[in-house]
């Protein structure tokens, strides 16, 4: 059954930094090409860094990471291109981007709601949340290797799908969150790509922040808190959920225009 139709996609080679758009990507279980391939760790904490926690981080999002033929490049929000060293200058705190995650890493994720009422500069309470637990060894995913989200859920936000760092924005009729429907079942991709959908995606405060030009925006949680309370996992509370993670059961090309179909 035809559900909808690619009509974005994104990747994002460096965590917690701005991505690139695309025309068509090879997708493998590693995700698409050149996805969450590079990391920044915290060399104090030795945790990754993200903007999950953004009283310290939440400046990665004015850095754009793009990859190019000789590897990944990394440019400030002046434009320049920028290496390790001036990035820990331009964060505050000194940092080292590395391709490989370290087993068992960590990233600290600030309690959504406390950020929404005391802002993103003050110390709030965080949890410690080991990332790409659906994810191959050594890549840089919060759960799993494709993010997903459709048009219909950006609408009843509304909020852009920037701010919700998904590879594929899928064009789709209805109303509200209708990804949601998706969980379990397994989704066909143009002629060759087969994926399965996992779990509802939490939110946490990075869709608020300001991603680049774009300004802070606390209704991109605040809408989902009071509209799509989810349970993702089992033994987890209801939280505010926007997309759909998932994994990869058949490699293959994805294009702007493919058809995406319930299988």
């Amino acid at each position: 059954m035809r559900i909808g139709t690619v009509e974005r996609l994104r990747r994002y080679p460096v965590k917690s930094m701005l991505g690139e758009e695309l025309g068509e990507a090879a997708v493998t279980e590693r995700g698409l090409d050149g996805d969450r391939v590079m990391g920044l760790l915290d060399a104090e904490s030795g945790r990754v860094a993200s903007a999950k926690n953004p009283r310290l981080w939440a400046a990665m999002l004015g850095f754009t990471a793009v990859l190019e033929p000789g590897g990944v490049v990394i440019t400030g929000p002046d434009g320049r291109e920028v290496d390790e060293r001036v990035l820990s200058e331009l964060l505050g705190r000194k940092v080292r981007l590395v391709d490989e995650r370290p087993p068992g890493a960590i990233v600290e994720r600030a309690v959504p709601e406390e950020v929404l009422a005391r802002g993103i500069e003050e110390e709030v309470a965080v949890t410690e949340n080991e990332i790409g637990r659906a994810a191959p060894a050594g890549t840089f995913f919060d759960f799993a290797p494709l993010h997903l989200v459709t048009t219909s859920t950006l609408d009843a936000v509304p909020a852009e799908a920037e701010r919700y760092r998904p590879n594929l924005v899928i064009r789709t009729e209805g109303d509200g969150y209708v990804e949601n429907a998706w969980v379990g079942r397994e989704v066909r991709i143009g002629p060759d790509l087969r994926i399965r959908v996992l779990v509802p995606t939490p939110r946490c405060a990075v869709p608020t922040l300001a991603h680049g030009e774009l300004p802070r925006s606390t209704a991109a949680l605040k809408v989902l808190a009071a509209q799509n309370r989810l349970v993702p996992l089992e033994g987890m509370a209801a939280l505010p959920c926007a997309g759909v993670y998932a994994q990869v059961v058949e490699p293959g090309a994805v294009r702007v225009g493919d058809a995406v179909e319930l299988c």
